[in-house]
């Protein structure tokens, strides 16, 4: 029960990372807040997931909605604690065939939606003496595929953001950090199968994707929610402006190999 007694919101909560999230939270006994912008998964979360947790629906890249949220949360559970920021979604494109509206979209959801949640968690935060926020950034903050130019700059953008944050808030004993994951099996990265799997199922492509990392596989949402539930919690209070990997080797590893 290393969540007893907190209140916590996880924006992005109703799917993916996000989810797995707020359900480690609740086993955890938090009161946990999901928020996320689509009113049936939202609904289903707090369904399927029970316990102490309730459902916002709103959109991260509106400043009114974050409020909302923050206040939601600190008035149902009478504290807010921790901020997980899960809210991400993923395109394709050069910069030459991106959309305007597209590259927006994933700026403001990847990135201006951890500004927006942190901007009014971080005052309720400080009436509580301190807090942990843990954002979602990715691999390809380090590292980029082809053809990704806004999500790879949006999560570059959120390591950077995560170190400011640390710093301005360090005296506030609220600490920030970033998890980086690498292919997680979520509805995102399926969604990206489908669009790349040619002749293949959407099985066999996270299959072979999963053969890119050196443990065989890609990771599973739940991984993915221990390492977040770690940096948000109270054995990691000495831990700020982290960047950590969760990415089954693939960082260690160059294109680069010797012939047999």
């Amino acid at each position: 029960m290393d969540f007893q007694g907190k209140g916590i919101i996880v924006t992005g909560g109703s799917l993916g990372m996000g989810r797995a999230c707020a359900e480690r939270f609740v086993r955890g006994g938090g009161g946990v807040l999901v928020v996320a912008n689509d009113a049936e998964s939202v609904s289903r979360a707090v369904s399927e997931i029970g316990g102490t947790i309730s459902g916002f629906v709103g959109d991260v890249r509106k400043a009114e909605d974050m409020e909302r949220a923050v206040g939601e949360a600190a008035s149902r559970f009478g504290s807010v604690d921790v901020l997980a920021c899960c809210a991400g979604i993923q395109r394709y494109g050069t910069v030459v065939d991106t959309p305007e509206q597209v590259w927006d979209d994933v700026l403001d959801i990847n990135l201006k939606g951890i500004y927006l949640a942190s901007k009014y968690a971080i005052p309720e935060m400080k009436k509580r003496g301190g807090g942990a926020i843990v954002a979602i950034s990715s691999v390809q903050a380090y590292a980029s595929q082809a053809g990704v130019a806004a999500y790879t700059a949006s999560k570059g953008a959120i390591n950077a953001l995560v170190r400011a944050m640390a710093l301005d808030h360090a005296a506030d004993n609220i600490t920030v950090n970033a998890v980086c994951p690498a292919s997680i099996d979520t509805p995102m990265l399926r969604w990206a199968a489908d669009l790349y799997k040619g002749s293949m199922s959407q099985d066999e492509m996270i299959v072979q994707w999963g053969r890119g990392h050196p443990l065989g596989r890609v990771g599973r949402p739940e991984e993915v929610a221990e390492l977040v539930a770690f940096l948000a919690g109270d054995r990691a209070r000495f831990i700020t402006g982290a960047d950590v990997k969760i990415d089954g080797g693939a960082m260690a590893k160059l294109g680069i190999v010797l012939p047999d």
